[in-house]
């Protein structure tokens, strides 16, 4: 219906245009499902969008847009479902439909079921979303978690609305970082036969380290001892990321996040694909050397200083594969690139976009949503949870106390730029007060009002006997869901989701609370039965793109 709607307003347009003697371009408005029938069933603002290009007031634009289409409500076919339209205000278009327009619509998700949602939206947008991609120096923190689960519900939500979809973790496993864990294994695998070593300064001091050199112990015994320092170091080292990395997987795969590629940062060397990107960019005038040091030019695509690339060691800084990494997305054909990193990544931006235009590509194809921090509460105070050294939360240990479910709904609830402050105690509530619970209790009512009725849901029914506020609205909310999906993968913020799913399950309670479901009248049951079952699929689809199970009894 919304469609019809903006169809019949860009005909509108269209036409009247030639009397207003100015064009009307790009023209980007709202129509608004409303909640009150006194204001009609959709409320449309595009009279004040164009009064804003013509120059005329907005009511005088409404007043044309509303005679233009009186005149010809009965003979365009996009107008059949509309009964009325009024103008409300300084000039909202109010629209009122048949109602039985509004209740095709269960008819509609019934027959859809497991597709209701789907849509075309990102056809043709090759994507690959990169998140996470933690260093396999240590376990996942709850910032890698937030990233996690952030990022995999938008991968869900992207494919959900026609995207070709690339979920990837940036493999960060060459550098300085892995050298040090290498090291820190290392003098932990000797001290298993009480030999002292140097223990590196910035190492890693994690019991997790410790069970890491044990680990090597069983599986080489002393074999590292016959080596010398530099390749025992470089076995540690490989055994060490091997280790983090299937740990990294399995606390990933618990919250139900998964990828499709692990992109290797050392690939980039062996394949030379680092001095590649950098004598692209060399032969594009963009390099130059100072000081001994090789540098970017990126305060020519706007950033604030120019960028060192090579030191004067001959060591590359992390630009430099940063900026190859970027080149391997486009030459594997991704046309839109989302990249989620943390808080300390902000500056970073301007860097990475600036490299990527050097290189010839449009930087409007990147996307980076910088993922803020979480901190965790415990009645009303902030905690830590750590058993394994004290120096930070991991993810595993969140997982273990609140569940997958709520770790991953409170972690994507919120705008992701925003801080998020995770409630401990209100996460393990089994109360409406927990919004996972709350959505998870609808879906589960509903499940166990159906097998209450003891009948299959019928597949037609007079639905016009839906006609209580409380039914329309629940219609209305229902309706809406394909176009959340959409507006969640257009603004890549998967909380636009979770905020639609409580919408829904709040109209289902509203709905339940006001109505009794099965009763004596027969068809109004039928009736009934149809819309609640348009619900629970509804509410079904939207959990199963946040990663949230859908139990059937609680």
């Amino acid at each position: 219906m919304e469609n019809q709607i903006r169809k019949i307003i860009a005909d509108a347009v269209g036409d009247l245009q030639k009397d207003w003697q100015k064009p009307v371009t790009d023209l980007v408005y709202d129509v608004q499902v409303s909640r009150d029938p006194s204001r009609g069933d959709f409320a449309v603002n595009a009279a004040f969008k164009i009064a804003r290009q013509i120059g005329k007031p907005p009511k005088a634009v409404a007043d044309e847009l509303l005679a233009w289409i009186e005149t010809r409500r009965k003979k365009i076919k996009e107008a059949a479902f509309i009964t009325r339209v009024e103008i409300a205000g300084a000039g909202f278009l109010n629209f009122y439909v048949k109602q039985t327009a509004m209740t095709d619509i269960l008819t509609e998700v019934l027959r859809q079921d497991e597709r209701y949602g789907l849509s075309d939206f990102g056809k043709g947008r090759k994507t690959v979303v990169e998140f996470v991609s933690a260093n396999p120096t240590g376990p996942l923190t709850i910032a890698h978690g937030r990233q996690a689960a952030v990022g995999d519900c938008l991968v869900r939500i992207l494919r959900h609305t026609g995207h070709d979809v690339t979920a990837e973790y940036y493999l960060n496993d060459a550098g300085r970082q892995m050298n040090l864990l290498g090291e820190s294994v290392y003098v932990r695998y000797l001290g298993n036969f009480e030999m002292e070593a140097v223990f590196p300064e910035d190492g890693y001091h994690g019991t997790y380290i410790h069970d890491i050199a044990k680990a090597l112990v069983a599986a080489r015994k002393d074999e590292l001892l016959t080596l010398d320092k530099a390749e025992a170091i470089a076995e540690a080292r490989q055994f060490a990321a091997k280790m983090m990395m299937g740990t990294i997987e399995h606390d990933l795969e618990a919250i139900g996040v998964r990828f499709d590629s692990y992109f290797s940062e050392s690939t980039l060397y062996t394949k030379n694909a680092v001095e590649e990107a950098l004598e692209v960019l060399k032969e594009r005038g963009h390099l130059f050397e100072q000081d001994g040091a090789l540098w970017f030019r990126s305060t020519a695509f706007g950033d604030d200083k120019d960028r060192v690339v090579k030191k004067t060691t001959g060591d590359y800084t992390y630009l430099a594969p940063d900026i190859a990494y970027h080149r391997s997305k486009f030459e594997r054909g991704f046309n839109q690139i989302v990249n989620l990193w943390g808080p300390d990544h902000h500056s970073y931006i301007t860097r990475l976009k600036a490299a990527c235009r050097a290189l010839g590509y449009e930087q409007e194809t990147i996307d980076v949503l910088i993922v803020q921090l979480t901190t965790l509460y415990r009645n009303g105070t902030p905690v830590r949870m750590s058993t394994r050294a004290g120096e930070f939360v991991t993810l595993e240990e969140l997982r273990n106390e609140v569940g997958p479910d709520a770790t991953r709904f409170f972690f994507i609830m919120r705008r992701v730029e925003t801080p998020l402050d995770f409630d401990l105690d209100l996460a393990k509530k089994k109360s409406d007060e927990n919004p996972v619970y709350y959505l998870q209790y609808a879906y589960a009512r509903i499940a166990s009002l159906i097998r209450f009725s003891g009948r299959q849901v019928p597949d037609k029914a007079n639905l016009e006997l839906l006609e209580a506020p409380e039914e329309l609205n629940l219609i209305k909310v229902i309706s809406e869901f394909p176009k959340a999906l959409v507006s969640a993968s257009q603004m890549l913020e998967p909380y636009r989701l979770a905020d639609y799913l409580r919408e829904l399950a709040a109209a289902f309670h509203k709905f339940y609370a006001h109505h009794r479901v099965v009763s004596d009248n027969e068809e109004l049951t039928k009736a009934r039965l149809i819309l609640a079952e348009a619900a629970r699929m509804t509410l079904r689809n939207g959990l199963r793109l946040l990663g949230i199970s859908q139990p059937e009894t609680m």
